[in-house]
């Protein structure tokens, strides 16, 4: 009895970790970690942290980062089917990713192929009723595409799609708990913006006027001097 009662245990015990085992890493895309911090990124990516473009500096700080193709973007020299990767970053911390795949190098595959091939890292996909907003930190309404396939867990998420405007596919990867906290500042940074967009267009104004007057007055007594009725 006690041989069988030990041998039941060890098999629970086997049932219930496996999962663990065989968990799928949601926290990466290739070797970007959400939450690594924008040089980590850029010296990643080979690019210039200097290229980061500031989008928003308050309530929180959001920056985005590009790479393009030709650029190794992994550490291995074959070519790549990655075209060019948007990276976010709110206060310095990697929320999102959006990556778009080379055109030439998945023409002829079908959605099929492109889930087959992706499950592969990320384990089985659910086909939700669902469409991703192709975000951009500069604005709270952007255009959408329909979910192809999602692969997510309570903490991220990572979304294929097709675009509708030409034969390519993309994914929109992001960090639940990041993504979330970038989204609300953003809108907020927005409404920040709009608030004070009166006041700067008073302040530009009034430093074009005086540029101006400051040029005038620099060109006049040499026009003055040389004019001739």
């Amino acid at each position: 009895m006690i041989t069988i009662r030990s041998l039941t245990v060890s098999i629970l015990c086997a049932v219930f970790s496996t999962p663990l085992i065989f968990a799928q890493d949601f926290s990466r895309y290739r070797e970007f970690q959400f939450g690594m911090n924008l040089l980590a990124v850029a010296k990643q990516a080979d690019v210039n942290p200097s290229e980061a473009k500031m989008i928003h500096q308050r309530p929180a700080m959001i920056q985005e980062l590009e790479w393009r193709l030709g650029r190794p973007l992994a550490a291995s020299h074959q070519a790549d089917s990655v075209k060019e990767v948007l990276f976010s970053f709110y206060n310095g911390e990697l929320f999102r990713m959006v990556i778009s795949y080379d055109r030439d190098r998945t023409e002829g595959l079908t959605d099929a192929d492109m889930v087959e091939a992706i499950s592969a890292s990320y384990g089985p996909a659910s086909r939700p009723v669902a469409k991703i907003i192709l975000f951009s930190s500069s604005h709270i309404y952007n255009e959408s595409e329909k979910v192809t396939a999602r692969w997510e867990d309570s903490r991220y998420s990572f979304n294929l799609f097709r675009s509708s405007y030409q034969p390519v596919f993309g994914m929109v990867a992001f960090s639940k708990q990041l993504d979330a906290l970038a989204q609300l500042a953003i809108v907020e940074a927005i409404r920040l913006d709009d608030q004070e967009a009166p006041q700067r267009e008073k302040e530009r104004q009034a430093k074009e006027a005086e540029e101006k007057r400051v040029a005038q007055e620099k060109v006049r007594p040499v026009n003055k001097a040389n004019f001739r009725p």
